[in-house]
């Protein structure tokens, strides 16, 4: 199998992150250049069919994207550890914490560094003002995360799971403009320190 990645993005580290958990390494990384659009080529869109990493190309000829399809697939692969739950009402309490931080506090992150981080004009005209609404946006989760931190080591269940590597890397994306969460979320902080110390955590940067 193939990975299309960048190690510029976000989306691209949650897969590989899931790969370091599980110790998968009989996949091929190849680095697409989006500064330099070529994810934008027509020669990676009729491979893939969208613009976007990662995409995970099998060895039947088959391309996933989509960073959570991805993931799903490798875990349908390698069960263990257990990222996506074990039963009925753990796999739809991780995936509602997932979607939440998918939608909530990631992509909003991600958006604040794309509309106010200089480097990245080449992908989006800077907005000042998107940049502050969505990270604004983000710390409004970030309370309701804190508040659900305070009773449990992790987000969705009583192990780290998906949704602590989609909301890590949301918020570990947006060190590229020095932001850092409100000091008074402290079980948050918590939280995120424990997710850097994982081994996997700096197999995926």
């Amino acid at each position: 199998m193939k990975l299309y990645t960048s190690y510029r993005a976000p989306n691209p580290r949650r897969v590989r992150w899931v790969m370091a958990e599980k110790g998968i390494e009989n996949v091929d990384f190849v680095e697409i250049d989006l500064l330099a659009g070529e994810h934008r080529t027509s020669a990676y869109r009729a491979r893939v069919g969208v613009p976007h990493v990662p995409a995970l190309e099998l060895d039947d000829g088959t391309c996933l994207s989509e960073s959570i399809a991805i993931c799903r697939y490798l875990e349908a692969l390698h069960p263990e550890p257990n990222l996506f739950g074990r039963d009925a009402r753990e796999q739809a309490v991780i995936e509602m914490w997932t979607r939440r931080c998918e939608i909530y506090l990631a992509n909003p992150m991600m958006l604040n560094v794309r509309f106010s981080h200089p480097a990245l004009a080449a992908l989006e005209a800077p907005q000042p003002q998107v940049a502050e609404y969505s990270r604004l946006g983000a710390e409004k989760f970030m309370r309701l995360l804190d508040r659900q931190l305070a009773e449990h080591e992790f987000i969705a269940a009583d192990r780290f799971t998906i949704a602590d590597i989609v909301a890590a890397v949301g918020l570990d994306f947006a060190r590229l403009v020095k932001y850092r969460p409100p000091e008074d979320l402290t079980h948050l902080a918590r939280w995120l320190d424990a997710c850097r110390a994982r081994p996997a955590a700096k197999a995926g940067v």
